[in-house]
């Protein structure tokens, strides 16, 4: 494990401070759930471009071409946007 020395403005410390108590947890737990999230999040990203980039439109729209066309089932129809000023 490594140990870094992290300068934080006060307000932002004390907030941090306070939520960790909210959470029951450490400071550096906290801060550590957080940069783990924010991690997370970019990784996504870099995931889910890495595999539109492999995307092939040919094999999606015989993908496509098997689904049969049918109503949706109730409560999954696409909700209308008549009236939403859409």
């Amino acid at each position: 494990m490594s140990t870094i020395s992290l300068r934080l403005p006060e307000s932002v410390h004390r907030r941090v401070r306070e939520l960790a108590a909210a959470e029951e947890v450490s400071i550096n737990q906290f801060i550590t759930s957080a940069v783990i999230e924010k991690m997370a999040a970019l990784l996504t990203v870099d995931y889910l471009r890495q595999r539109a980039a492999r995307g092939d439109r040919a094999k999606f729209e015989r993908a496509l071409a098997v689904v049969p066309d049918v109503p949706p089932d109730e409560g999954d129809e696409y909700p209308s946007l008549q009236g939403s000023g859409g």
